[in-house]
């Protein structure tokens, strides 16, 4: 955490703050809740989670006037299964959703260069599973998708069927499209649920400007507002006036003339293409300017919402769908002092930025350190707003008590991804409990524990230092896998050992 970053702003940038009696409360006492998500945000990205390079003022500003996490994980390592958590409480395992749609496997499973044959996971989240925008429709809410929404290419599994009022740019998609009728974040998008733009518009900030016009609307009233950016997704395209910005304190800080990348790796074999490589460093100005150009909308919409008012009423939650983007497809960020990152059950794939800024309470511009996970945010929200839905499939916990104390009842968290993706990634499952987590790699039929209290970095296996807790830590991994009926992997009969 960039602590210093925080005693510079200083406290002044503090929103009032006031209670809210929620459950039995008349309905303009409801909190506004907006969530806002990154997709494929690092850990480190941020200037309040220690980032030298890159600017994001008025995130560092909303850290003040609220709480950050430490230990916050995406449910999966990659895109659409993290966001069917997020919108259903539940683990990827029992949405059946457990890989980004459509996958990898679907062009190329059964590769000679893959040991292992991923089984069909589901492509879409299904209409029978209850979202959190339903269940707040249900209890009086306006609820608005902007952005980015990738679980499900037919229309029929799109927002405005799962509970969105309005939808403005999701569908099946999961980046911005670019071909000969549309230009990634430039307009013309190609996007069937937003209509394109004056020639040069910004994706980024059109989503932003859709989402304020939803909040003006209806700010007499409780709204659920999905800020769901496609930032800072591939493509690699931003505003030239922020490259420029960033390629002068590239240069000035002499960020440069450092090589940024590495292969030396032991994952990276010789006849891996260029393609694999990792970023030690940050100074990629692309990469930066489309984080501040984010940076920089939600700066507008933190603005809104004190213009109008609802300051005192407007719930808001910060985070990313997985990390950074590290080891492939153009390794934008460096998720250092975080392993690996998108796609790897190592610490740079699965633990993301969140902040919580929830009027009255908690302590502003702290930091909470229990581990938490995007299942939590479907209980919490509802918490918040005094919604009784009780449901046995939900996995999630409610996070208000952390508000009142950084303590919860130790419990596990889990991972499962049996799927080779795009990232040079080892498919396996993955257990955090306290300060210990066990990663079951698949490809390589080990199992790896480390000590995340003093090993944030996962560089020293220590499962046979530990056999106890590396036994204790599989048994329950593979008993949650197997009470979940978890898919495995199945041999390949095509696969060329070296």
């Amino acid at each position: 955490m960039n602590y210093q970053l925080f005693y510079r702003i200083g406290f002044t940038a503090l929103a009032p703050l006031c209670c809210f009696v929620l459950g039995s409360c008349r309905q303009e006492k409801k909190p506004n809740i907006i969530f806002i998500l990154a997709d494929d945000l690092g850990y480190s990205d941020l200037g309040c989670y220690g980032s030298t390079f890159y600017e994001t003022p008025n995130l560092d500003r909303l850290a003040l006037q609220g709480v950050c996490f430490s230990d916050a994980y995406a449910a999966c390592p990659v895109s659409s299964p993290t966001r069917a958590s997020i919108m259903t409480g539940k683990y990827p395992v029992k949405t059946g959703i457990t890989d980004w749609i459509p996958g990898r496997q679907a062009t190329s499973s059964g590769s000679p260069t893959d040991k292992l044959i991923a089984l069909p996971f589901n492509l879409k989240l299904d209409l029978v599973e209850v979202t959190i925008a339903e269940v707040l429709k249900q209890n009086g809410y306006t609820t608005m998708i902007s952005g980015k929404w990738h679980l499900g290419e037919d229309s029929i599994y799109w927002p405005e069927n799962q509970g969105f009022d309005v939808n403005c740019g999701g569908y099946g998609k999961g980046a911005p499209v670019r071909n000969k009728k549309a230009n990634g974040y430039f307009s013309p998008y190609g996007n069937p649920r937003l209509k394109d733009g004056p020639e040069g518009e910004y994706l980024t900030d059109r989503q932003t400007d859709e989402a304020i016009k939803f909040i003006q609307k209806n700010r007499k009233k409780p709204f659920f507002l999905y800020l769901s950016y496609y930032a800072v997704h591939n493509p690699m395209q931003a505003k030239e006036e922020h490259v420029r910005k960033f390629q002068i304190k590239a240069d000035s800080t002499g960020l440069s003339e450092i090589e940024p990348f590495t292969r030396d790796r032991d994952w990276i074999r010789p006849e891996m293409s260029n393609n694999y490589k990792e970023r030690i460093i940050q100074s990629n100005p692309v990469y930066a300017a489309m984080i501040y150009s984010m940076d920089e909308n939600i700066g507008k919409v933190l603005n809104a919402v004190e213009e109008l008012g609802l300051n005192d009423k407007t719930v808001i939650f910060f985070t990313s769908d997985n990390g950074g983007l590290s080891t492939s497809e153009g390794s934008p960020t460096c998720n250092a002092p975080l392993r690996a990152g998108k796609g790897w059950l190592y610490e740079g794939g699965i633990r993301v930025p969140l902040i919580i800024k929830y009027p009255g309470k908690g302590k502003p511009g702290t930091m909470i350190r229990t581990p938490v996970s995007s299942i939590d945010f479907f209980p919490t929200i509802l918490d918040m707003c005094g919604i009784k839905y009780n449901s046995k499939d939900i996995d999630g916990v409610s996070l208000l008590p952390l508000f009142e104390k950084d303590e919860m009842p130790e419990r596990p968290l889990f991972w499962h991804y049996p799927h080779y993706s795009n990232q040079g990634v080892e498919p396996g499952s993955a257990i955090r409990l306290g300060r210990y987590k066990l990663i079951d790699n698949f490809e390589k039929e080990r199992v790896e524990l480390y000590d995340l209290e003093n090993d944030i970095s996962e560089k020293n296996d220590i499962s046979n230092l530990y056999p106890e807790k590396t036994e204790e830590l599989y048994k329950l991994l593979d008993t949650w896998r197997k009470s979940n009926n978890a898919k495995m992997m199945t041999p390949n009969p095509n696969w060329k050992k070296e």
